[in-house]
């Protein structure tokens, strides 16, 4: 199974944001502008999606819209709690086992810092490995067991600037 790990485009910032709950922050026009791009270069980059899931929060939300609708699959994105800032790892991890094993291709749209810890506990069992994922970074994991705790290869990660044609 390849896991690819996308965190959500550049959102309105939190001490601008006037409404009650965080969840409701959405993306900035730059924000949007600069996914539909790198959606773009990820067809460019061959890649294919089985499922994608997403946190509900707005800005993961809607950062995973763009690029299902850049790769014509938007039925295929499922919310997921378990991806939320304060989300499980290992719910996620169950659910994916549970849900979409069969799946070869799948990606994760998410936040920081539950995703580079994620990917850390994936490729080395422990939360302590320093990753850095940028807004509207992606990496891709390559797994043969999904578990939590180490199952996983890194094989790249990319920033935004990476990603532009």
């Amino acid at each position: 199974m390849d896991l690819y790990i996308l965190r959500h485009a550049e959102a309105v910032e939190r001490e601008k944001f006037k409404r009650v709950h965080d969840a409701d922050r959405p993306l900035t026009e730059n924000g949007i502008k600069k996914m539909k791009k790198i959606a773009q270069a990820m067809l460019h980059l061959g890649l294919e999606f089985d499922a994608i899931l997403s946190s509900p929060y707005m800005r993961a939300k809607d950062t995973a819209q763009i690029v299902g609708e850049a790769f014509e699959c938007k039925s295929i994105i499922k919310l997921t709690p378990h991806l939320v800032i304060a989300g499980s790892p290992a719910d996620l991890v169950k659910q994916i086992n549970e849900e979409y094993s069969g799946k070869g291709q799948i990606l994760l749209v998410g936040h920081e810092p539950y995703l580079s810890n994620l990917i850390s506990v994936l490729i080395s069992g422990r939360e302590d490995v320093f990753i850095k994922l940028r807004k509207s970074g992606i990496c891709k994991l390559s797994v043969e067991k999904l578990r939590l705790g180490k199952c996983a290869t890194l094989e790249w990660l990319m920033g935004p600037s990476q990603l532009f044609l």
